[in-house]
């Protein structure tokens, strides 16, 4: 090391050393009731600290609780209103039920009516003709127009 750095050092030591004694030399108070009054502000500052916290706690409890009710109201709205359209949409797929099974015995009753039609007429023959000779076949030329 060099006579500057060991210098520096040296009046570095110095200078906090003489800093240490002036400060015990001209402090107003002793050691034990600077401690004190650092000890008393910090419990100060920690109840202000947590009654700040309590009022704020507090605070937004009474929010919560007073929008709580409404919250509570709507949610029970909207439940019932969920039970009701659901009841409906049972009603309705009752109702669809019943429609399709009346329609599917109506077409069911059709087809049998008509089955029995055909098979009455094609065991039937017509005046003076044999059953081949009641049906008649024309071949259309899709290119030609039907003659009228």
């Amino acid at each position: 090391m060099n006579k500057k750095t060991v210098g520096f050092i040296l009046g570095s030591m110095v200078g906090a050393a003489a800093g240490v004694v002036a400060g015990i030399m001209l402090a107003p108070r002793s050691g034990a009731e600077s401690r004190a009054m650092a000890a008393d502000a910090m419990n100060d500052a920690w109840d202000s600290a947590v009654d700040t916290y309590e009022r704020g706690a507090g605070a937004v409890n009474d929010k919560f609780n007073n929008v709580r009710p409404t919250v509570d109201a709507k949610t029970d709205e909207l439940r019932a209103k969920v039970d009701l359209a659901r009841e409906r949409m049972d009603q309705l797929r009752d109702s669809l039920s019943e429609a399709v099974s009346g329609a599917s015995a109506q077409v069911q009753d059709a087809v049998t009516s008509v089955a029995d039609r055909v098979t009455a007429m094609a065991d039937a023959p017509i005046a003076d003709e044999t059953p081949a000779d009641a049906v008649r076949v024309e071949v259309v030329d899709a290119d030609e127009t039907p003659e009228a």
